[in-house]
């Protein structure tokens, strides 16, 4: 399978690169600066651009058949890039009729989390949640095969493939989930067409 992952230097679009080509898909890696991408494989492209430029967006996804997000905030202050970005990103997938998605958002954009551990999310998290939640929205009215990930708190733990998932909340008193993990479910989804149009929370 041909797949685009954006956000291809952060620690879960690495970890997505990583298995992707380790199961002999060809990936493209959308990149900012393609120097914090180390891995070397014939089976990665790798093309520098940015999301919020429509035109970077829109020549990398030709001739893909599945996207894979993984773009994140760069802080905590009040902003819309995200937003932008996965806009660009869904007009680009329209116009080269490609029709499934992935989107690593966060626990806590539905307002999932309970008690008190929730409504700090809310407080600190708010904008990157409120950023996340409308990237997010656009998705689900574009009408392209999604699979939004939920991950609660994000560890360097190596990779299990055993982890939980709530379509409805966040699986019962998680607390946390490595980013392997969460790379491999959005592959597992991607490949096997799983969780399609459906929000998961993940944790251990």
């Amino acid at each position: 399978m041909k797949i685009i992952v954006f956000g291809a230097t952060g620690g879960t679009g690495q970890e997505v690169v990583k298995q992707a080509l380790a199961e002999g898909h060809e990936v493209t890696a959308f990149v900012r600066t393609p120097s914090k991408l180390t891995i070397s494989n014939p089976l990665l492209v790798t093309i520098q651009g940015n999301a919020t430029n429509m035109s970077d967006v829109e020549a990398a996804l030709k001739g893909q058949e599945a996207v894979i997000s993984c773009l994140g905030s760069d802080g905590l202050g009040k902003t819309s890039k995200l937003t932008e970005m996965t806009k660009n990103i869904l007009i680009g997938i329209k116009t080269h009729e490609i029709n499934r998605i992935a989107y690593v958002a966060s626990a806590g954009i539905h307002k999932e989390i309970p008690g008190l551990q929730g409504k700090l999310a809310q407080f600190i998290l708010r904008n990157v949640l409120n950023d996340h939640r409308h990237a997010v929205d656009a998705i689900m009215r574009s009408g392209v095969h999604y699979t939004i990930a939920r991950p609660m708190q994000l560890t360097k733990d190596p990779l299990t493939s055993h982890y939980r998932t709530d379509i409805t909340s966040i699986p019962e008193k998680g607390r946390k989930i490595g980013r392997a993990d969460v790379a491999h479910f959005l592959l597992e989804s991607i490949k096997k067409n799983t969780h399609v149009n459906q929000s998961v929370g993940l944790a251990y």
